[in-house]
């Protein structure tokens, strides 16, 4: 066993954003790339000398290489403990539980999310702070600093480290501790929810598919749902993760995951579909022949949260992200509780759920969580739907008719233009910069434009600014779109544009979506000229 201090030059000029690094597993695989990265993470937070640190990830393909790799370079560093879920499995949300509960000093978790993985996909690496949530801006600013100056790397050369058996070893004077990655997390749950009343809920004959679609929350969902609770065996379908999350796309919408979607607007459709995504932070709801926007899933949670014990006595407020439709603020002023507005990114969740300002968040990608850990958790969306299930005896269709006829229904939908140039997407994106101080009073597509501005955001507890997270555009009516670039794909740019159009009339239950959003989606296209500058006449993906 020997130390190493390893001659290196910078990583490229990519910052690592809300989601840590992500390239193509092919780069991170490079010579001294993963090492360069790491490193710098590991500069950035005064060295890892004396701390200890969660490492896991989603098991997609490299995951076990490069966790070799972070702990033989944190041994190399100091560190004391390392604490790696077998077999290198950590959902993202498990890992945000895990640094909490062992009060670590941060953690390393692997993932590129819902981003399909294998040799020539995408991987991806990021760093929690130890309240267990994504690192802040300026601390991948530190990241990112430290990587474009890095001479060395250190690390220890040695056998690799057994991660599949349970227990601790030492490696260089740190201690490896390997943990069973699915026993804390099912505890916390069952100390969140009404499991007596779920059990019930399966034993009366309630039937469930859960599609953990090859990826990490497989063997959490087994545990929780058909263990634990009683599901029937083979509720979990795809439950076991596969470095290529077995061919598919682990993201957990219509599109991808659509065998199950298929199979809830059948005629033989269970009571209740879920899904979960790669790393098992985001979540797909759909009842017998219902879909449920993220949206509104974000706002019937918040409005029914008191039916489950740890939210019984009432919510301290919500936040959701600022493309996400604005159901759960009706939610919110009616629950006579604060709503924020804030940037894309769940860090910018963690200070408002740190000071007790909010209590469930969530995004319109899919994200839903709440203060129980400082990430978002697609298996306690899940849970906490099963747990409203329960205690009302309504089905999800009816639980979001009765939703819609109290609050109102804002139709929303995503469409998503992924792989553009990047300049012919920089190109739309400033156009419409420019041109937002002009639209005000402008009729597009027969709707009169209220509002236009690029979305800044003050963080209400530490005052930090954030500038630059997306363009909004509001007409007359309650009606809106929004645009973004998004910064989680790895082939060229991806151009996101949300639709969202409120509707309160009585008839409004029965409307067709796609007919209520046309309006909004005809006067996008114009104000945007994406067509004519990216030569894409229709998204990759609408959800």
């Amino acid at each position: 066993m020997k130390l190493l201090s390893v001659a290196t030059s910078p990583i490229d000029g990519q910052k690592p954003g809300t989601s840590g690094l992500r390239k193509k597993t092919r780069v991170f695989m490079g010579r001294h790339y993963l090492e360069n990265y790491v490193q710098a993470i590991f500069n950035a937070i005064g060295g890892v000398q004396g701390k200890s640190l969660v490492i896991g990830g989603d098991g997609r393909y490299f995951n076990d290489r490069a966790i070799q790799v972070i702990l033989r370079m944190a041994a190399a560093g100091g560190a004391a403990r390392a604490i790696v879920g077998q077999g290198g499995i950590l959902s993202t949300p498990a890992a945000s539980h895990l640094i909490r509960k062992r009060h670590s000093d941060g953690g390393l978790i692997l993932s590129a999310s819902h981003n399909p993985g294998g040799p020539d996909e995408d991987f991806g690496l990021k760093y929690n702070t130890p309240n267990g949530g994504p690192a802040p801006e300026h601390v991948t600013d530190r990241i990112y600093a430290e990587s474009q100056g890095l001479s060395t790397y250190q690390i220890i050369e040695t056998t690799d480290i057994d991660l599949d058996t349970l227990g601790q070893s030492a490696l260089a004077g740190m201690i490896v501790e390997v943990v069973d990655p699915v026993a804390d997390y099912a505890a916390m749950m069952q100390q969140l929810f009404d499991f007596e009343a779920i059990r019930a809920l399966f034993a009366g004959g309630f039937r469930m598919r859960f599609d953990a679609m090859h990826a990490v929350t497989g063997p959490y969902a087994k545990a929780i749902l058909e263990d634990a609770l009683g599901a029937p065996q083979g509720t979990v379908v795809n439950a076991v993760p596969l470095p290529d999350f077995g061919g598919g796309h682990p993201d957990p919408n219509p599109i991808w995951a659509k065998d199950l979607m298929n199979l809830m607007m059948g005629p033989d459709a269970p009571d209740f579909g879920a899904a979960s995504d790669g790393d098992g932070d985001r979540n797909m709801i759909v009842g017998r022949g219902c879909y449920v926007t993220p949206s509104d899933s974000l706002a019937l949670l918040a409005a029914q949260a008191h039916l489950a014990p740890a939210y019984a006595k009432g919510l301290k407020g919500v936040a959701r992200s600022m493309p996400t439709s604005a159901a759960v603020d009706r939610v919110a002023v009616s629950l006579g509780i604060p709503a924020y507005e804030t940037p894309t990114g769940w860090k910018f969740f963690g200070n408002l759920l740190d000071a007790g300002h909010a209590t469930i968040c969530g995004e319109e990608s899919a994200g839903t969580g709440s203060d129980h850990v400082r990430e978002k958790d697609g298996l306690w969306a899940v849970l906490l739907w099963l747990n409203i299930l329960a205690a009302s005896g309504k089905s999800v269709d009816e639980l979001m008719r009765d939703h819609w006829a109290r609050y109102g229904r804002n139709y929303y939908s995503r469409h998503d233009y992924e792989g553009i140039a990047k300049a012919a997407a920089d190109a739309v994106i400033e156009n419409l910069r420019m041109a937002l101080p002009t639209l005000v009073g402008r009729t597009v597509a027969g709707l009169t434009v209220s509002s236009a501005d690029e979305f800044g955001y003050e963080d209400p507890v530490d005052g930090s600014v954030s500038t630059g997270q997306g363009l909004r555009i509001g007409f007359d009516g309650g009606q809106r779109v929004v645009f973004r670039l998004s910064g989680t794909g790895t082939d060229g740019a991806t151009i996101r544009i949300y639709l969202e159009a409120l509707r309160t009339d009585p008839d409004h239950l029965a409307l067709d979506p796609a007919d209520v959003l046309k309006p909004v989606a005809q006067a996008a296209g114009e104000l945007s000229r994406l067509a004519a500058l990216t030569g894409r006449t229709s998204p990759d993906v609408i959800t």
